[in-house]
């Protein structure tokens, strides 16, 4: 009969971590601005190390949080300003089998490093919109300027 029951607590934990994966996410893109996006987080195996997850535009940042975690922080923050695309391409290789085939990979270069990000066609359009804009109220690095 102990059996059971340690059967029943363990179903209703995993319940309640279920619970609280959801209530997370809820929490997370409750006011908009959020992205389904793949981040590659090791890059010493080629076409490993793809991670799940979702990010928010919060003015000059994209946070960016793994699905499958319960921490309310994000595990990578890319700052708008110094934030370049370098390169896009289609998933190649193993990444098919890790990523949708009709998804883009994105290499950017940061301040800090190179990331590889994986989006849908539609959401690069987005982001590179996000990248070149500037936030409301601000002047924008791209805005043109006439000669004196």
């Amino acid at each position: 009969m102990w059996v059971l029951e340690w059967i029943a607590i363990g179903a209703i934990a995993l319940l309640g971590l279920l619970l609280l994966l959801f209530l997370r996410r809820w929490w997370l893109v409750r006011h908009g601005g959020t992205i389904e996006l793949y981040l590659r987080l090791s890059t010493l195996v080629i076409g490993r190390g793809w991670s799940h997850g979702f990010a928010r535009f919060t003015g000059e940042q994209l946070r960016w949080y793994r699905t499958f975690s319960l921490s309310p922080r994000p595990r990578r923050v890319l700052s708008r300003h110094g934030l370049v695309v370098e390169s896009r391409r289609p998933p190649t290789g193993s990444e098919r089998m890790s990523l949708p085939g009709d998804w883009v990979i994105l290499r950017c270069i940061s301040h800090h490093a190179p990331v590889e990000i994986a989006m849908t066609p539609s959401t690069v359009t987005g982001f590179r919109s996000w990248i070149e804009a500037a936030p409301p109220g601000a002047v924008s690095r791209y805005s043109y300027q006439p000669p004196s």
